[in-house]
């Protein structure tokens, strides 16, 4: 059985109270006469109660009909409010975005646009988590994130990638290295250093050794750090060489005693993607948020 009171019902008596009558309630709202009056009779007769008193000048409402127009007033601002909301869902100009992004983005260009971002878009919720390129992608595959920040050679199925920023790896040394007052270095001429490197299957470690595997060689690891900042006090301690992001080690670089020095080789220039997950269920505020972010991206 279907509920007396749907919103359209709800509508129409709202309109008759406010106007007087029946006749002028349905000129407000572009409906026949006798289609409002019906609403109103059908609801009466349902609920048992009379909502207006009816007479030649018009009608009034009872005192049944006052409660209902003062509650029923707020439930309509709701609806009207819900359908807003939805709206604004469906265009992207509100919502909830799952973003993941990997420590270069984080440290070198994320947080200053992404707050820009949320300043101009406070109806849209961002939360981001650090992760390695290689688990952003599957995270994003399996539905369990909407928005990333790769260091990726090439777009993954599902996926809409978008060119977001640059940067380029170099060789970082202690400061009194024989490498550090070189301008600039080949990855040959370094592989005999005792290598510190992330730890996991990170983006950054696979290109090294790709990199490496391509001449024929493979990297001396002596250390797995969490952390470009603790890879780089090791370096300053002289423990061993890094292959590290320059910009995004800027501070380490002007508080510790070490040097970055250019390798220029292709393999070191980093172009990061800002992969978008698609399909029906991926949220529109994630477009939107791709497409703030990269305003001002590399081409």
């Amino acid at each position: 059985m279907s509920e007396p009171l749907d919103l359209q019902t709800l509508r129409v008596i709202l309109a008759v109270a406010e106007c007087g009558s029946i006749s002028a309630g349905s000129d407000r709202l572009q409906l026949a006469v006798a289609g409002a009056s019906t609403r109103i009779s059908a609801l009466e007769s349902a609920l048992g109660i009379r909502i207006f008193e009816r007479s030649p000048r018009g009608v009034e409402l009872t005192a049944a009909g006052r409660m209902l127009v003062r509650r029923g007033g707020g439930l309509m601002e709701d609806a009207e409010r819900l359908v807003a909301d939805l709206r604004d869902w469906s265009q992207g100009l509100a919502g909830h975005v799952r973003m993941l992004a990997n420590a270069s983005s984080l440290l070198q260009v994320l947080p200053q646009r992404l707050a820009q971002f949320m300043q101009a878009h406070p109806r849209i919720r961002v939360e981001v988590e650090e992760r390695i390129s290689p688990q952003i992608l599957g995270e994003l595959q399996e539905g369990r994130a909407d928005v990333g920040v790769v260091d990726a050679a090439s777009p993954a199925q599902g996926l809409d990638f978008v060119p977001f920023f640059r940067d380029e790896l170099a060789l970082v040394v202690p400061a009194g290295h024989a490498f550090a007052k070189r301008e600039q270095l080949l990855l040959a001429q370094v592989l005999e250093e005792n290598f510190i490197v992330l730890t996991g299957a990170n983006a950054l470690s696979t290109r090294l050794f790709n990199a490496a595997s391509a001449l024929g060689q493979t990297p001396r690891i002596r250390m797995q750090m969490r952390s470009f900042d603790a890879a780089c006090r090791m370096v300053a301690a002289g423990l061993g060489v890094a292959v590290l992001p320059r910009l995004a080690i800027a501070p380490q670089l002007a508080e510790l005693p070490i040097r970055a020095v250019p390798i220029r080789e292709d393999w070191t220039r980093r172009t990061h993607y800002l992969a978008l997950r698609t399909g029906p269920d991926a949220p529109a505020a994630a477009r939107t948020l791709v497409d703030a972010l990269r305003e001002g991206s590399v081409a």
